[in-house]
C-alpha cells in the first residue's frame, strides 16, 4: 500500500472509527453524572434506543431503496437490528453483575475475535498475521488498562454473578460483532452508510423502546437523567455510529473491530480526569500497549 492509499485510508476509515470510539469511551464517564436511581438497562436503553431513532430520522427518505431490497437484505437487516438491541442491555448487566473492569475488558477484548468470526463464516476470509498480532497485543493493553484502574465504588461480586456477567459480557461482544458486520455487508452490497446505519439502529431503536418504557422512569425526573440520556443518545450514538458508518465504507469490519479498542482506553483517561479515579502504572503501560497494536493494524494491508 503506497502512502497516498495509506493516508486516504486512514482519513476515510480509519479516523472515523477512531473518533466514533472515542465517543463511546466517554459514555462510563457521562453515565456517572445520571441519578443514583436509574438502573443501567435504563441508560443502556436510553443511549441505543433514542439514538437509534435519531439516526433512523437524520437518514430520512434515503432508507426507502434499502427497505426495498428484498428477503436477503431484510435477513442482514433484522439480524443486525436484533444485535443492536441486545448489545446495550447484555453490556450494561455485565458491568452491572462484574463491575466496571471486568465487564468492559471481557466485551471489548472480545469483539475483535467474534467480529473476524463472522467474516471467517460469511465471506471464508481467513485473518492474516499481522491482523492476529495487533488484535492480540492492544487486546492485552486493554486488559492491563481495565486492571490497572481503580474503581472505589466497585464491591465483591459473588462467584455466580460474576459467571453470568462474563457470559453477558461475551453476548455483548458478540452482539458488536453482529451488527458491525452486517453494517459492513450491507455496505459491501452497495448501500450507502447512512441508510443502513439508519434503518439497522432504528429498528433496534425500536426494539429497545418497551425497555426504556419500563425501566426509564428514573432516568427521565431529574434535569441530570435528561441531560445525561440527551447526550448519551446524541453524541456517543447518532454521532458517533454516523461515523463508525463512515468509516465501514472503506475498512473492514474485523480492522473496525479492533481500532474501536481505544474506547476503554478513552473510558480510563476520562475517568481520571473527570471522575476522580485511579489508573495504576500497570495500566497506563497498557495504553502504550493498545496505542502500538494500533500502529501495527495501520501498517496493515
Amino acid at each position: 500500500m503506497d502512502d497516498n492509499a495509506r493516508r486516504r485510508r486512514f482519513v476515510s476509515g480509519v479516523l472515523p472509527i477512531l473518533l466514533a470510539a472515542v465517543l463511546w469511551g466517554s459514555t462510563g464517564t457521562a453515565a456517572s453524572f445520571a441519578p443514583p436511581e436509574a438502573s443501567a438497562l435504563s441508560i443502556g436503553s436510553a443511549n441505543m434506543g433514542i439514538g437509534g431513532l435519531v439516526l433512523l430520522a437524520a437518514a430520512g427518505r434515503s432508507v426507502l431503496p434499502l427497505l426495498h431490497g428484498g428477503p436477503r437484505v431484510w435477513r442482514t437487516i433484522v439480524a443486525g437490528a436484533v444485535a443492536v438491541a441486545v448489545y446495550p442491555l447484555a453490556y450494561y448487566k455485565s458491568m452491572d453483575l462484574t463491575g466496571i473492569a471486568t465487564g468492559t475488558v471481557v466485551t471489548v477484548g472480545s469483539t475483535p475475535a467474534f467480529t473476524k468470526l463472522c467474516e471467517v463464516i460469511g465471506e471464508r476470509a481467513l485473518p492474516h498475521a499481522r491482523w492476529v498480532g495487533a488484535s492480540a497485543v492492544s487486546t492485552l493493553g486493554v486488559a492491563l488498562v481495565v486492571l490497572g484502574q481503580r474503581h472505589p465504588d466497585e464491591g465483591a461480586h459473588g462467584v455466580w454473578e460474576t459467571v453470568a456477567g462474563v457470559a453477558l459480557g461475551l453476548l455483548a461482544g458478540a452482539s458488536y460483532a453482529v451488527y458491525s458486520y452486517s453494517g459492513a455487508r450491507l455496505i459491501r452490497q452497495g448501500a450507502s452508510s447512512r441508510p443502513v446505519m439508519g434503518v439497522m439502529f432504528g429498528v433496534g431503536g425500536l426494539l429497545l423502546i418497551p425497555v426504556l418504557a419500563a425501566t426509564g422512569g428514573p432516568l427521565f425526573e431529574s434535569g441530570s437523567g435528561l441531560l445525561v440520556a440527551g447526550y448519551l443518545a446524541l453524541v456517543p450514538m447518532a454521532f458517533a455510529y454516523f461515523l463508525f458508518g463512515r468509516g465501514l465504507a472503506h475498512i473492514a469490519a474485523g480492522t473496525a473491530a479492533t481500532l474501536i479498542l481505544i474506547e476503554p482506553v478513552t473510558a480510563a483517561v476520562l475517568s481520571v480526569a473527570v471522575a476522580g479515579e485511579h489508573l495504576d502504572p500497570l495500566g497506563w503501560g497498557g495504553i502504550i500497549l493498545v496505542g502500538a497494536g494500533l500502529l501495527i493494524l495501520d501498517n496493515s494491508k
